[in-house]
């Protein structure tokens, strides 16, 4: 890494640090969203540079699907022991219990838009007035729409037009009443970025952004894991791969990629040569062209 990178690196690290600052001074009880991927676990050492030795000013959040990764629930439960930080998990299966909302079924059933109602239920519970989140521009279309500070109703939606001008790094968190702020502190990142500061922080991730090997399905062109609730039938032809991920989420919707990038300089170099961007291995923005808005303006993150 050149002197240049380095300093591109302080300076994004440095904008990050100031607005989580910002978040736990101008609001009351703000959290950190969790999922246990490589964003959000950035955010987690950003927020140890900005308020260390001291605890960090919020909980870290988690919504648990019931499908997620075994390996991210693994590493999460091991960096909360390390941290000695608060955790507080929704239930994705619990909002299905008390009638919420209804676990879909067919062969591409998934969980993963059902969390929605579970996060908007954990917010209110715990009366969150900011939720940290680690969005960026690059991932998605719709993100781009995002400011840094950015406003939901009171009943969690986001409407691209209320969005507030931010001018020389000044963020307004003023909010009526029952309203939140989704707030994105490494939104001007790339995938890139994030990568290349896990490896100057040497930052440990979960297993599966490494390639490994792994039993696969082709399920619409795409690589999934094989776990019992991606409903396997005797179609579903299990294959055995040398895979990795790079993103995380509910297993149901998130692919893997071939590969043999077993290092992180060599996950750098595979990302600078692919022609298909990091979302692409979602499923579930592939619905239709507005996918991602659409969850958003029903209150996802």
């Amino acid at each position: 890494m050149t002197t240049q990178d380095t300093t591109y690196l302080d300076q994004l690290e440095a904008e990050a640090i100031h607005i989580l600052r910002e978040v736990a001074g101008q609001f009351e009880k703000p959290a950190l969203l969790f999922s246990g991927g490589k964003d959000s676990i950035t955010l987690v050492r950003l927020a140890e540079k900005a308020f260390r030795p001291g605890k960090f000013p919020f909980p870290l959040v988690h919504i648990d699907t019931g499908h997620n990764f075994p390996e991210t629930i693994s590493y999460r439960d091991k960096m909360i022991e390390r941290l000695g930080e608060k955790l507080i998990v929704g239930y994705v299966q619990d909002s299905i219990d008390q009638g919420k909302v209804i676990e879909q079924t067919g062969k591409n059933a998934s969980r993963n838009a059902l969390q929605t109602v579970t996060l908007l239920d954990t917010i209110a519970a715990n009366k969150f007035d900011a939720c940290i989140g680690g969005a960026r521009r690059d991932e998605e279309k719709a993100r781009a729409k995002e400011r840094i500070f950015s406003v939901r109703d009171e009943f969690g939606q986001w409407d691209p037009k209320r969005q507030r001008p931010e001018l020389w790094n000044v963020y307004n968190g003023k909010i009526h009443k029952g309203e939140n702020v989704r707030v994105f502190p490494i939104s001007n990142w790339t995938e890139l970025d994030v990568w290349n500061y896990i490896r100057r922080e040497k930052i440990e991730l979960p297993t599966i952004y490494f390639a490994h090997q792994r039993d696969v399905i082709t399920r619409n062109g795409q690589l999934m894991a094989a776990a019992d609730f991606l409903n396997i039938d005797e179609h579903d032809r299990i294959e055995h791969k040398n895979v990795r991920f790079r993103t995380v989420g509910d297993m149901t919707c998130t692919a893997a990629v071939e590969s043999d990038a077993f290092l992180i300089d060599d996950i750098i170099e595979e990302i600078r040569s692919s022609k298909i961007s990091e979302r692409g291995a979602r499923m579930d923005d592939k619905v239709s062209e507005a996918a991602m808005e659409d969850r958003k303006k029903g209150g996802y993150f």
